[in-house]
């Protein structure tokens, strides 16, 4: 497993996925292998799987790339494995270096890069171009959404395996560092972002400062690119009491129980495909109000309010408050939803089921390797 953080997971979806596909393949008897950058567990092994650690470049435009190359070196100079999943279609450049030592190759294709406000006009062409090489030069594509799959073939007539992510269920979450905190169970709204416009905090914040809620807006994250758009949250929340920034939280028992004990969470993501974030909200049996987006609309199975833009975001505020059942009768159903349809065990049948078919010669390679960008 080639491209991202690594393991132990404690960044995003990609890590997660590496993390619980990887603890689950290796249970079962395969030998497992996975690239780690920048972890302070320096161990060889975790959870039964074998941890290479590789160092990366300190640069926002270089890390993936660096620590990528880095670890296509290595893996070309050891025991050529069954199949290799590459993550990030960043990552694309490396994968004649794959296919040149026979090694199949699944690349894991995640969202519309493209299209995120942190990169800068070079940056969103890279990813452009990156997409369409590395659909022509992988055995197999991943997309973790129908929407990404639509994507896919629309613009390149190109196959994709469609594998989500798994779902965390909590049963339960204990709310002293909820309480510590001044709010009270059952009592607040929860945002869990990054400080970027296409995950659209800021509408979400003017938007709740416009309604009547009552409940407290507890916003949790930071802009890691962007101190313009903080400052415009910060000021957006100014003044308002009922709205508390509370930053990076990285307790994860924190942020647990941060999801478990809201009465709603927001969500504002548009690019990505199946967001961990909303996934771990649906895992702890809370009620949803989300941007009105194709993905979001398929992984909510469309049970939730849905706003896209600030004065929507308002009135979704309203309408919660009014009906407070509501929110508590659909938190428990997104809980069932994400036990149904995202648990991780079948995410890792699907990885494990497409790993033998790319060890024995299946591949898109043959039809793909022409592709070419519609639009």
């Amino acid at each position: 497993m080639i491209g991202t953080r690594g393991v132990p997971a404690a960044y995003g979806g990609f890590e997660t996925a590496v993390e619980e596909v990887g603890r689950r393949l290796a249970e079962r008897g395969h030998r497992v292998t996975v690239y780690t950058r920048g972890s302070d567990h320096k161990e060889r092994e975790f959870l039964g799987m074998r941890v290479v650690h590789l160092a990366a470049l300190p640069v926002k435009q270089l890390e993936t790339l660096s620590h990528t190359g880095l670890s296509v070196g290595h893996a070309l100079l050891r025991r050529r494995p069954d199949a290799a999943f590459v993550f990030n279609a960043a990552n694309s450049p490396f994968l004649p270096l794959l296919r040149a030592r026979r090694i199949p190759i699944a690349l894991h294709m995640d969202g519309l890069e493209w299209k995120r406000s942190k990169w800068g006009r070079r940056g969103k062409a890279y990813y452009r171009w990156a997409e369409e090489f590395g659909v022509r030069w992988a055995d197999a594509l991943i997309a973790d959404a129908p929407g990404i799959s639509d994507y896919y073939d629309a613009e390149f007539s190109v196959p994709t395996e469609l594998i989500r992510y798994g779902a965390p269920i909590l049963a339960s979450a204990p709310d002293g560092g909820v309480r510590e905190r001044g709010l009270e169970p059952d009592g607040y709204h929860l945002v869990v972002a990054r400080f970027e416009p296409e995950n659209h905090v800021l509408e979400i914040v003017e938007g709740y400062r416009a309604s009547g809620a009552t409940m407290p807006l507890v916003v949790v994250g930071s802009a890691p690119y962007s101190a313009e758009y903080t400052q415009r949250i910060a000021a957006a929340a100014e003044g308002d009491d009922r709205i508390r920034l509370l930053g990076g939280v990285y307790d994860q028992d924190l942020l647990d129980a941060l999801y478990f004990h809201a009465h709603t969470y927001v969500h504002g993501h548009s690019v990505g495909g199946t967001n961990p974030s909303l996934l771990r909200a649906m895992g702890a049996g809370t009620a949803v109000i989300a941007y009105d987006v194709g993905f979001n609309r398929e992984t909510l199975d469309g049970n939730a309010w849905f706003f896209g833009d600030a004065d929507g975001a308002r009135d979704r505020f309203d309408e919660v408050k009014k009906d407070p059942a509501t929110a508590t009768r659909r938190g428990r159903e997104m809980r069932a939803r994400a036990e149904e349809s995202f648990r991780w065990e079948a995410v890792a049948d699907e990885y494990e089921a497409l790993a033998h078919r790319l060890s024995s010669g299946g591949s898109v390679h043959r039809t793909a390797r022409r592709a070419r960008r519609r639009s």
